[in-house]
């Protein structure tokens, strides 16, 4: 075959002389006897890939009493160059990788909320057991005890992103408090603090509104 004819074989996309269209993948060389072949594909099915010789790939068919190309040339297939698939695999990688970064930190932030519905209540209950005393009993040793453990408890929970929701006197909001009495706007008792984890309601507050 003559350097002319091997050329004629190019990149790109070619019909079937049948119907079906596919795509150049490669010329090579067959180690027994040196023929040129192409490697081609199914662009409908990319799972199909034949070899057949060059020869054979070029020759024409006679298709009712017409000859014709066995393949016929159709277009040439934009080939992104390599640079460009390599920058945009990176790209794409890059972003892969932050993404998980961003879903694996909102795991983290949200794993604990479970824990916390456990968790809290206790520290709603140290903080009753020092609401309403006297005078007197203020100053007594157990009760300077409990606040100083409630003031650290409360430090850790703000370091960990976990707020108290404002309620007694702030006008009330159906994301984040609950009326379980009364009628208005404004809330004017707090019956069960409610609390965000990262600005993420975990419990709304109950209260009483007027």
């Amino acid at each position: 075959m003559s350097k002319e004819t091997k050329e004629k074989v190019k990149p790109g996309i070619y019909k079937h002389y049948k119907g079906a269209e596919y795509r150049i993948l490669n010329k090579v060389i067959n180690t027994e006897n040196k023929e040129p072949m192409v490697v081609y594909q199914d662009i409908n099915d990319e799972k199909k890939v034949w070899v057949r010789p060059e020869e054979m790939f070029l020759e024409e068919v006679e298709v009712k009493g017409k000859k014709q190309p066995r393949f016929e040339f159709l277009r040439e297939e934009e080939i992104e160059p390599w640079e460009h698939q390599y920058k945009r695999a990176l790209a794409d990688y890059q972003n892969l990788v932050k993404q998980n970064a961003k879903d694996r930190s909102e795991l983290i932030k949200y794993a604990v909320s479970d824990f916390l519905h456990d968790i809290l209540p206790v520290y709603d209950h140290l903080k009753m057991s020092v609401t309403g005393l006297s005078e007197e009993e203020s100053k007594n040793a157990w009760v300077e005890g409990v606040r100083h453990v409630l003031k650290q408890f409360k430090e850790v929970l703000k370091n960990n992103g976990i707020e108290e929701i404002k309620t007694v006197g702030e006008k009330f909001d159906h994301d984040t408090m609950e009326a379980i009495d009364g009628s208005g706007e404004t809330v004017k008792q707090e019956i069960m603090p409610g609390y965000k984890l990262n600005g993420k309601v975990i419990r709304h507050a109950k209260v009483i509104v007027e």
